[in-house]
């Protein structure tokens, strides 16, 4: 396998300001992905994806050499995780001559995925798979809970299925965002037909930071030593 881990850092964050490297814990929330990865990666197919010159200077005194600095255009709201993950590949091929054949997606919000989970996700990856994505088991099964309004104003189930007990329900499984592996060739044809495996986590690792309760639901985390 040739990896290429890429760690997305923007500067801008609208739920949480500059929440990549907010302090968690006494250390910036950055650290605990990077500290991961460095776990079960050389530090050279390590990519910490940023358009901000603060969180490079706080990312390299780890040790980590940051690449590049994104784009302005690949920084903005509207930017997506594909043109992001493409111009690291990019830069990697072409200006350091090294061709990555998988590539693993580690999002900074998701700070308690560890490098095991890393490790065991890995595992799931062969030929027959083109991309492994973590879930936890949801709540919110699309068949029960989850509804929408109608034109008229009007609550409706937004599927219609022959369950009437909670029981009988399919298994559904959430995206968590802590762990994306994509085989090259799947970023390429962009399939959404392709074959994905699931990597099931416990709730307590997937926690992602999207808001300041978020934060204090970590920091809670940590006091009580619960992960």
């Amino acid at each position: 396998m040739k990896p290429l881990i890429i760690i997305p850092a923007r500067g801008g964050s609208k739920g949480v300001p500059r929440k990549n490297i907010k302090l968690l814990g006494g250390k910036p929330l950055i650290y605990y992905t990077i500290e991961a990865a460095r776990s079960v990666f050389k530090d050279e197919v390590i990519c910490v994806s940023t358009d901000d010159l603060e969180i490079k200077d706080i990312v390299e005194k780890t040790g980590l050499k940051v690449p590049f600095l994104r784009p302005t255009e690949l920084s903005t709201d509207l930017a997506g995780s594909a043109e992001v993950i493409d111009h690291a590949i990019n830069f990697y091929e072409f200006q350091l001559g090294y061709v990555p054949d998988t590539i693993i997606l580690l999002q900074p919000t998701s700070p308690f995925r560890n490098s095991n989970h890393i490790v065991e996700a890995l595992k799931l990856l062969d030929g027959n798979c083109d991309a492994i994505y973590s879930v936890i088991e949801t709540k919110s099964n699309p068949y029960f809970v989850l509804v929408e309004e109608s034109p008229e104003g009007w609550l409706k189930k937004m599927l219609d299925a022959p369950y009437t007990r909670r029981q009988d329900l399919p298994t559904v499984y959430e995206l968590n965002g802590a762990i994306y592996i994509y085989s090259r060739d799947f970023l390429k044809n962009r399939n959404l037909s392709s074959k994905i495996r699931k990597f099931v986590m416990d709730k307590r690792f997937s926690l992602d930071i999207d808001e300041d309760l978020d934060f204090k639901i970590a920091e809670f985390f940590l006091e009580k030593n619960l992960l």
